[in-house]
């Protein structure tokens, strides 16, 4: 079995993947990595603390996006639909934001380039890289993408 298959097996993390996630966000909110590399902070649906989750940003088009690896189910889509998609990015610096879910025919060109930028998505997108456009279009409403934009007077 996959190392990132197991760590996320039925779509949530495991004890060590939850460990490493913390880790990985504490790293990314310090800037230390490289710049599409961030942290989301979201509050928690059901216990209104704040969440922090490491997300890896593609840029297309001039449009920051994020892109949920384990489809609809994961917690921080959970968490972000709850929150009207208020929300915060960390990456050295804090930014408010409002995160715009994409409606399932415009995901696939973000999704092709999110699959180029995060190499470990590759095995739960479940389609190659270099997939064709129907292939990723096939996929696309499993795996929801948000659009990034800054909140105003933030």
């Amino acid at each position: 079995m996959n190392v990132q298959r197991w760590f996320y097996r039925g779509g949530r993390p495991n004890r060590l993947a939850r460990l490493l996630d913390r880790v990985t966000a504490a790293v990314y909110a310090r800037g230390v990595s490289p710049d599409y590399l961030v942290t989301l902070q979201v509050r928690g649906r059901r216990s209104g603390r704040t969440i922090r989750f490491p997300l890896v940003m593609v840029v297309l088009g001039g449009e920051r996006y994020l892109v949920s690896m384990l489809g609809q189910d994961a917690n921080w889509v959970g968490n972000v639909r709850a929150a009207g998609g208020d929300a915060v990015l960390r990456h050295g610096r804090r930014e408010e934001v409002r995160l715009e879910e994409l409606a399932v025919d415009r995901r696939a060109p973000v999704l092709e380039a999110y699959l180029k930028r995060a190499p470990n998505a590759r095995t739960h997108l479940t389609v190659p890289q270099d997939a064709p456009r129907a292939d990723v279009e096939r996929v696309a409403p499993r795996f929801p993408v948000f659009r990034v934009v800054p909140r105003s007077g933030a």
